[in-house]
């Protein structure tokens, strides 16, 4: 009988799609809160945060109420023609809120890490605020930023909770990794849950090993005089 492989093609898609998206927006939200300490910043912070603390069952529960057919959104989208719920879609949602606190709490400390001497020094030369964030914050911070990136990566790869309750387990198009361990375990075929737990080790590894080694690289060649 041959092996079934989609759920490391889903994974890999998945986990890719979303860190992705978590990339972008939780560099976004991190530079937009770095340094900023009112209540309106506490309560943005929380909520960018909360997914990190909640239980992943509860998150894909939260999800499953936006994005159902009855939800806010789930309305809107279903309006449409687009059904969320038990997509591969859905899959990348919940990959995206359960990984992006740890991009965007990584980034957050990264920039703000950042002597701001160094920023208005460079403000009063003249240099544009568009080249100060590429020449200067975003190399200063890009081993965070790497380390964020890989972290999060990581952590949609072994989602299990949020995904089985917003994206189910449908072979070929929902059923990650982490879902075929569990249903193989269910089903009592240890010899397989054995098999995609070795193959989630190697990944894994093969990722943090290279992020350490280009993380290390970087700071090694990376100076201020060098980058501007």
């Amino acid at each position: 009988m041959n092996f079934d492989y989609s759920p490391l093609w889903i994974s890999i898609k998945t986990s890719v799609c979303a860190t992705i998206i978590t990339f972008i927006i939780g560099i976004l939200a991190a530079k937009f809160l770095s340094n900023k300490f009112n209540k309106f910043a506490s309560i943005l912070d929380a909520l960018f945060t909360i997914p990190m603390v909640l239980p992943p069952t509860v998150a894909g529960f939260i999800l499953l109420i936006i994005f159902g057919k009855n939800g806010p959104l789930g309305k809107i989208l279903f309006s449409l023609g687009i059904q969320v719920v038990f997509s591969w879609s859905a899959t990348v949602i919940a990959a995206v809120v359960v990984s992006f606190p740890i991009m965007y709490k990584t980034a957050k400390a990264a920039f703000e890490q950042i002597d701001s001497n160094v920023i208005n020094v460079a403000r009063t030369l003249g240099v544009t605020e568009a080249r100060i964030f590429r020449t200067i914050i975003m190399p200063l911070t890009l081993p965070g930023i790497l380390a964020g990136t890989i972290l999060s990566f990581a952590r949609a790869l072994g989602e299990f909770g949020a995904t089985l309750m917003l994206a189910g387990s449908i072979p070929g198009k929902t059923s990650t990794i982490p879902i075929a361990i569990y249903f193989a375990v269910e089903g009592g075929d240890i010899k397989t849950a054995i098999y995609w737990v070795a193959i989630l080790l190697v990944i894994s590894l093969i990722v943090i090993i290279s992020s350490n080694y280009w993380s290390n690289h970087e700071r090694k060649f990376t100076t201020f005089g060098g980058k501007i």
